[in-house]
């Protein structure tokens, strides 16, 4: 049976502090991300904490794509949930490791729902 969507957790430690605080460049690197999987952005909102951190969301057609950064502790982390089997976080999750340089990055997948009759008729 096929998942209705892939979560993946993306943890990334020891990245260059200086691009975890930058929201244009944060921002960009997440729309990159969404175009190299072929998602379709319908929504996003960025904000810059002070004195640092950047947060943000991309709402996408097939879910969403979120970070939030600590450039304080060279950690950011990011949620990459896909739906259907048809768009693949996994090269979203290596654009953002290689852009925010992170040398220490660990990805947790979780497959979310499962398609079968049986789910249709849960309440």
């Amino acid at each position: 049976m096929n998942a209705l969507g892939t979560h993946l957790l993306l943890e990334l430690g020891d990245c260059n502090p200086k691009l975890l605080n930058d929201l244009e460049y944060v921002k960009a690197t997440m729309i990159s991300a969404a175009k190299a999987i072929g998602a379709q952005i319908v929504g996003q909102s960025f904000h810059k904490f002070s004195p640092q951190g950047v947060t943000g969301v991309l709402a996408i057609a097939e879910s969403h794509l979120s970070i939030h950064t600590w450039p304080e502790y060279s950690y950011a982390a990011a949620d990459l949930f896909t739906c259907g089997n048809d768009i693949d976080p996994t090269i979203a999750a290596n654009i953002l490791i290689e852009k925010l340089e992170s040398k220490e990055p660990e990805q947790r997948i979780i497959r979310r729902g499962i398609k079968s009759l049986s789910l249709i008729h849960r309440a």
